[in-house]
């Protein structure tokens, strides 16, 4: 038994353990919080009004469901098709850059075997002969 504490192993597998455990508190609580009901802010009493001022004010509760879209996410159809024309533009746009770039590359190999590779496979096949 003293044998198995003093080994390092031992030791990497509680503390991956206490790392783990920790994560799925954090991740429990971050589930649980989600399914809360949201509060609303607090709303303002005017000031000449005779209400207790040590009471905490009324705190009116939202449904969960009523979050309302995200930010930033446009809903509108016509705000989607422009851009999903203008990626599939820039889409047709790169893969002719990259043809371009493959022939000429293919062009290139094509004139250095022409002009460097098959001269010196000749002279060294009329040499050898």
């Amino acid at each position: 038994m003293r044998r198995l504490f003093r080994s390092p192993l031992t030791w990497m597998v509680i503390a991956e353990l206490v790392i783990v455990g920790a994560m799925v508190v954090v991740g429990w609580t971050m589930l649980t919080a989600v399914s809360r009901p949201a509060l609303a802010s607090p709303s303002n009493q005017a000031p000449d009004s005779a209400g207790d001022t040590s009471a905490p004010p009324d705190l009116p509760v939202i449904a969960a469901g009523s979050r309302g879209p995200l930010p930033g996410l446009n809903l509108d159809s016509r705000f989607w098709q422009t851009r999903l024309a203008e990626l599939n533009r820039e889409q047709a746009i790169l893969a002719q850059l990259e043809w371009r770039i493959v022939h000429t590359a293919m062009d290139a190999m094509r004139h250095y075997i022409e002009t460097v590779v098959l001269p010196a496979i000749q002279r060294a096949e009329k040499s050898g002969g």
